[in-house]
């Protein structure tokens, strides 16, 4: 790879070992990925994603691409290769008049919420405000806000694609319409995504925090959850559950609800019985800016993190489900480690699964094991408790999984992730990377 045939081509910076910047730049959220590329090389825009996948092409190259780097299995990086990496992408226009807003992808959800809360709106994003807003969209899209909007991939309007033979698409419901549908959950695989349009909301204030009861009592609080949610949902409204420690070391169970919705009054209503039950040793539930609540759970999952996750949509919540979660979550060997168990309804699980490439619309539990720790000297074990953790509760699984929840030793689980969509989304592929290029994915094979 002969870097000096693309620096003529190229305005960005082109980083490589040694270079001031290049180790920073090669950092990403996981702390486990210490990948060292050849080339980092850091677009401006557009044109340089051009001449940076046209670069590879020639060079018979498979690169890497890097936005946000908070993909847990690292994708974002690659050893001795070519990373293209489109962070300092951040050009944005929000139209309050349409509510819609074209981000490049660049962005984080900080960063693009900041630029919509502005004028009021917001869309689908993130649970944290450090994940980019690409890597997240093109999953899919799990958020506060789905019961309401729908996921972020099912709020894009349009996205500007570099494809692997290095030309510049649109791709919408008007123009390449296959592959608008594929890039709704298919992940990276189809080119290099340099902006997005999105459809926004009116959200300004959502009533949200954490219920947190002892973990001893982790059975009781999960069948009121399951419970809560199961006797139906108003679409503002989204509760999570999440086995956690708090701040102060104390081992507990949560409760974070989200209403999103206009009305204050409805809203406390709603609540009152979720925060009665126990009672919780801590009510932290207010009304608080969406921005705020966007950054809620940021200092859970700091920058630089080690991390290993394991993940299933569940085919219900059964008791029997409920006390396995609760016995495992007994032996938790790292305070950082979260065991979520997300809820689904409303517009999030409302369209047909072939209607988007995310076709995961019809299981209303999602449950995540996030092991996060901080030394080196944990990884065995930190892995292994994710691991058999997970497998005690695989009684209860339904066979499909959140692609964006994808740890790096689980490239066979692609194809569960997309189901019945798989075979359309190798189609798609065939088309517009038939040489599987973009492979530094969950990859799709043409």
């Amino acid at each position: 790879m002969d870097i000096e045939k693309l620096r003529p081509r190229f305005r960005g910076e082109i980083l490589t070992p040694g270079a001031a910047g290049y180790d920073s730049a090669r950092q990403i959220w996981n702390g486990m990925i210490d990948r060292r590329p050849a080339v980092i090389a850091r677009c401006t825009g557009p044109a340089d994603v051009v001449a940076a996948v046209r670069f590879a092409e020639e060079s018979g190259v498979y690169p890497a691409i890097r936005a946000g780097g908070h993909n847990v299995a690292g994708l974002a990086m690659v050893d001795d290769g070519l990373v293209i990496d489109v962070t300092p992408m951040k050009g944005m226009t929000v139209d309050p008049k349409a509510r819609t807003a074209t981000a490049q992808t660049g962005h984080t959800w900080g960063s693009f919420d900041r630029e919509t809360q502005l004028h009021g709106l917001a869309t689908t994003g993130g649970l944290v405000s450090t994940t980019g807003i690409a890597g997240l969209t093109l999953g899919g899209g799990i958020g506060w806000l789905m019961g309401r909007c729908g996921l972020a991939c099912d709020n894009t309007l349009s996205y500007e694609v570099v494809t692997a033979g290095g030309t510049v698409v649109t791709a919408s419901a008007e123009e390449n319409p296959d592959l608008f549908w594929a890039l709704k959950g298919g992940g990276g695989n189809f080119g290099v995504v340099t902006s997005i349009t999105y459809r926004l909301y009116p959200v300004t204030q959502v009533l949200s925090g954490m219920l947190v009861y002892p973990r001893s009592s982790t059975a009781e609080v999960l069948r009121h959850f399951r419970d809560f949610c199961e006797a139906g949902l108003p679409d503002e409204l989204i509760v999570y559950s999440g086995i956690v420690t708090t701040p102060d070391g104390f081992p507990a169970v949560a409760l974070i609800p989200c209403y999103c919705g206009d009305d204050r009054a409805e809203g406390e209503r709603l609540l009152e019985p979720l925060r009665k039950f126990g009672p919780p040793v801590a009510d932290m539930v207010n009304w608080m800016p969406y921005l705020a609540l966007q950054q809620m759970l940021d200092g859970a999952a700091p920058y630089g993190i080690r991390s290993y996750w394991k993940s299933s949509y569940l085919s219900g919540l059964p008791g029997e489900a409920i006390d396995a979660v609760a016995a495992a979550t007994t032996t938790i060997p790292s305070p950082r480690t979260l065991v979520m168990i997300e809820h689904a309804h409303g517009r999030a699980t409302a369209p047909e699964p072939g209607a988007t490439a995310f076709g995961a619309r019809n299981h209303a539990f999602d449950l995540v094991i996030l092991s996060l720790w901080s030394g080196a000297e944990e990884d065995a074990a930190q892995i292994d408790w994710t691991r058999n953790t997970f497998r005690s509760l695989q009684p209860w699984t339904a066979g499909s999984v959140y692609v964006n929840a994808l740890s790096s030793d689980e490239t066979g689980r692609t194809a569960e992730a997309y189901g019945a969509n798989y075979a359309r989304l190798r189609e798609v592929k065939a088309r517009f990377d038939p040489g599987n290029r973009f492979r530094r994915n969950q990859n799709i094979q043409p």
